[in-house]
């Protein structure tokens, strides 16, 4: 009986260990034995305000221009807005393939600041399946305005910012993001206004042709600020166009907030689209690659 049982295996185990290579051999077919990641999910580290799930690649550094007219509602004499003007400069770099660092200063609150943005999870398909990309972004913000107030030290004038970018790219088209946000002041304009400020934000990117995209921007504050507050605000919402020509990405888009960082766009925009209150604006950025590729 032992001697049968012996036989057996010994017919029967090479034949299932062919069977199982042969089902290994078509699952890696089928999955692919290499990983494909994912690329271009949007096509600059900004979606319009706010940051995209990009980052700058190891050794590249992008100089970015922003700027945002005044209000449409304005009227004639500023000429509906154009001529009054808010910008800000920026320099982000890629230390790595997966940390970007930057730098900037704009004129709204004659603001400083810095930040960082971490890659964590790639999409990607074939021998790894990821179905998102996921990227931590933090930033410091210094407000330098000058003040009458006694006793303000450096650090009453810092804001933090900490946001998780969640992005996924459906198909070579549609890409969409969704964005939790935490911003906290150290200073406020009065006790009713809230330190802390809880928001989501979501970012999509449609494109129209290889160098061309409509990008829209929304955050909803949670809860609604206002509930807090004695001046009013809105949530941001901003839609625009991306137009790639080369290095630079040009783009250009309608937005009611004038602030073009986190922590003013995010709770301190007071204006609104149905009184006309949009800003005209654009960003341009152009990269420049400060080491060679490996």
């Amino acid at each position: 009986m032992r001697l049968r049982i012996i036989l057996l295996l010994a017919i029967f185990l090479p034949a299932l260990a062919c069977y199982s290579q042969d089902i290994d051999k078509l699952l890696e077919e089928a999955t692919g034995s290499d990983t494909e990641y994912t690329t271009a999910t949007f096509k600059s580290t900004r979606i319009i305000n706010g940051h995209s799930i990009e980052r700058m690649p190891e050794g590249q550094l992008d100089f970015r221009i922003s700027h945002r007219f005044g209000q449409f509602n304005s009227g004639s004499y500023n000429l509906w807005g154009l001529d009054q003007a808010n910008i800000h400069f920026g320099l982000d770099y890629g230390i790595t393939n997966w940390i970007m660092v930057g730098i900037g200063r704009g004129t709204y609150e004659k603001t400083y600041d810095g930040s960082i943005k971490l890659s964590i999870l790639r999409q990607s398909k074939g021998k790894k399946n990821m179905p998102i990309s996921l990227s931590y972004f933090t930033s410091l913000a210094i407000n330098t305005l000058k003040t009458d107030l006694p006793k303000l030290y450096f650090w009453d004038r810092a804001s933090y910012v900490h946001q998780l970018l969640i992005a996924r790219k459906f198909n070579e088209r549609f890409s969409l993001e969704i964005n939790p946000t935490y911003v906290h002041r150290n200073m406020v304009g009065n006790e009713m206004d809230p330190n802390d400020v809880w928001s989501v934000g979501t970012g999509a990117r449609f494109k129209l042709t290889s160098r061309i995209s409509i990008n829209a921007e929304y955050y909803y504050v949670i809860p609604p600020i206002n509930d807090f507050r004695t001046s009013k605000t809105y949530n941001p919402l901003a839609i625009g166009f991306d137009l790639e020509t080369g290095g630079h990405v040009f783009q250009i888009m309608l937005t009611n907030s004038l602030a073009m960082i986190e922590k003013g766009f995010i709770g301190e925009t007071t204006s609104k689209w149905n009184d006309a209150g949009i800003h005209l604006g654009f960003n341009i950025s152009r990269v420049f690659g400060l080491k060679r590729a490996k």
